[in-house]
């Protein structure tokens, strides 16, 4: 019993023991305990799927899967102008909206110039 006593203290005082095994504890128990957290998580996910029916009854309208096609998505947005565009900055909640209305007339004036120049 003396003899083990005297390992045992013998290890304690080594790095390795003291904070090798604690961590490599800690990697591979968290690896379980986080599996056990996942099957949880798939476990009581909602799998079903709502009927037109129930959609209704909720208050939610779907459209029609005609209208949604597609080719019919595309001719809406064909005829949007992609080059000409100008990025707005909304106001942040500290700014004065005096300053964006003045950088709004700024940018208003270059513009103008711009196509008064072209």
């Amino acid at each position: 019993m003396n003899n083990f006593l005297v390992k045992f203290n013998h290890l304690k005082k080594n790095r390795t023991f003291r904070f090798g095994v604690p961590f490599i504890v800690l990697v591979v128990g968290s690896s379980f305990g986080l599996r056990e957290f996942t099957t949880l998580r798939y476990e009581f996910r909602r799998n079903e799927s709502l009927s037109p029916a129930a959609l209704k009854e909720i208050g939610i309208q779907r459209k029609p899967a005609s209208e949604s096609t597609l080719e019919k998505l595309y001719e809406k947005e064909k005829d949007v102008d992609l080059d000409n565009w100008t990025n707005i900055r909304g106001p942040r909640p500290w700014e004065d909206m005096s300053v964006i209305e003045k950088m709004k007339e700024e940018n208003l004036a270059k513009k103008k110039k711009k196509v008064a120049e072209s």
